[in-house]
C-alpha cells in the first residue's frame, strides 16, 4: 500500500465574502496550492472556517455531486429548486447537480467548520438528469464503535445517502492510545484528513490539519494508532474510474 502525506503547505487556500470564509484545500483547484488535483472521482475538498458569519451568492453547478458536511456552527442553503435549508453540526447537505442547477450558500457561526467535497460521477450520463437536493440531520446516520472508538457513515452501504458516485465517508474519533482498523481492496483509494490529534497511519507519522493518501495495490488493512484524542474525515473511492474525467 502506498501511502502519501501531505503537510498544511503542500495543500490550497481560498477564501469567500471578503475573508470571512476562509477555507483549507486537502485537493483544490489549479492555481489554488494543492498538491493533490483529484483521487479518482473525488474532486475537490474544502475545509471552510467562519468565525462570525459569510455567504457566498448564488451561482452555477452542473453535473458533479457536491456535499456539506457540518462540524460546528451551521449551514444556510438556498437554490433554483425551490430549497431553503439550515443544518448543524453533523449535518449533510447533497446536491446532485444533474442538468444544471445554481444555489447560495451561508456559513454561520460562532466558530463555524464544514467541508464542501465535490465527487465526479460520469459527467455525460449525469447531466441527462435532473438536478436534486438531499438534507439530513446529524441523527440521520448510523453511528458505531466500541471503547475508545466512534465511527459515523456518512456515504456507504449503512448510510441513508442516495448517491451516484462510488464512494463512501466517514467520521472517525478516535480516544488516546487507541487503534483504529479498517480494510482497504485492491484498487481502492484513502484519503483522510486530519481534524484534530495526532498519532501515525501504518507507520507514517501525522498531524493536525495534515492530509493522507493510501492506494491498495492489494486487499490491505489500514491502521490508525494515536497518541492524542483525534478526529478525521475518511473518504474511500476507487483509485480510476472506467469513464472518462472532467480536466480542470
Amino acid at each position: 500500500m502506498n501511502i502519501k502525506r501531505y503537510q498544511v503547505n503542500q495543500q490550497g487556500v481560498g477564501q469567500f465574502d471578503g475573508g470571512k470564509i476562509t477555507e483549507q484545500k486537502p485537493i483544490g483547484f489549479p492555481g489554488e496550492g494543492s498538491e493533490v488535483k483529484r483521487i479518482g472521482p473525488l474532486f475537490y475538498w474544502a475545509w471552510a472556517k467562519s468565525e462570525n458569519e459569510g455567504y457566498i451568492p448564488l451561482h452555477p453547478h452542473q453535473g458533479f455531486e457536491i456535499i456539506t458536511y457540518v462540524i460546528s456552527g451551521k449551514a444556510e442553503h438556498g437554490d433554483t429548486l425551490g430549497t431553503k435549508s439550515t443544518v448543524g453540526p453533523g449535518g449533510l447537505q447533497v446536491m446532485q447537480t444533474g442538468s444544471g442547477v445554481s444555489h447560495k450558500e451561508g456559513f454561520i457561526g460562532p466558530n463555524m467548520q464544514g467541508f464542501q467535497i465535490w465527487f465526479e460521477p460520469h459527467i455525460t450520463e449525469a447531466l441527462k438528469r435532473r438536478p436534486t437536493y438531499q438534507q439530513y440531520n446529524d441523527e440521520d446516520f448510523q453511528v458505531e464503535g466500541s471503547e475508545g472508538i466512534r465511527v459515523k457513515e456518512v456515504l456507504g452501504v449503512d448510510s441513508p445517502v442516495d448517491f451516484v458516485t462510488d464512494a463512501a465517508m466517514w467520521d472517525i474519533e478516535v480516544k488516546n492510545d487507541y487503534t483504529y482498523e479498517q480494510s482497504l481492496t485492491k484498487g481502492r483509494s484513502l484519503s483522510i484528513l486530519v481534524l484534530s490529534g495526532e498519532g501515525n497511519i501504518n507507520g507514517t507519522e501525522f498531524q493536525m490539519k495534515e492530509f493522507l493518501v493510501m492506494e491498495a495495490d492489494e486487499r490491505s488493512k489500514v491502521a490508525i494508532e494515536v497518541r492524542k484524542d483525534t478526529r478525521v474525515i475518511a473518504i474511500e473511492v476507487p483509485t480510476f474510474v472506467d469513464y472518462p474525467m472532467y480536466r480542470k
